[in-house]
């Protein structure tokens, strides 16, 4: 489980990005709040964080020709099986970043997505 810095969406092979929007899926759904290591840190932010970044995945999506179900572009939207994001789930004035979406997304995280991406054997 990762989710790639947001720099390298628009770079991520087909693979990569279409994993990327599954796994926005599970952790916006009923993996919200279950520990994995590399992505701890998403769950010390609003869940609203995870829906911008999960905006960007799709937009990059359908840029490719992809057609994402549209309900997931719903902020509260949790998927088939897992009841809907209260809206005071979300702590929309605090944050809302404009880039990067989640602080951890810094310099160092770019290259460990690249390193990582590099040790698949796909360079960008």
């Amino acid at each position: 489980m990762r989710l790639w810095h947001e720099q390298l969406l628009t770079k991520l092979p087909r693979q990569q990005l279409l994993g990327q929007h599954r796994e926005c899926c599970a952790l916006r759904g009923n993996g919200w709040g279950k520990q994995h290591a590399t992505v701890n840190y998403v769950f010390h932010h609003s869940p609203y964080m995870l829906y911008l970044y999960h905006i960007k995945v799709m937009n990059e999506m359908k840029r490719r020709g992809y057609c994402p179900d549209a309900q997931w572009e719903e902020p509260y939207y949790r998927g088939k099986s897992c009841p809907p994001f209260l809206e005071q789930d979300f702590n929309k004035t605090n944050d809302h970043p404009d880039h990067p979406i989640y602080p951890e997304h810094d310099e160092k995280y770019l290259q460990e997505c690249i390193e990582n991406l590099r040790e698949k054997g796909i360079c960008l």
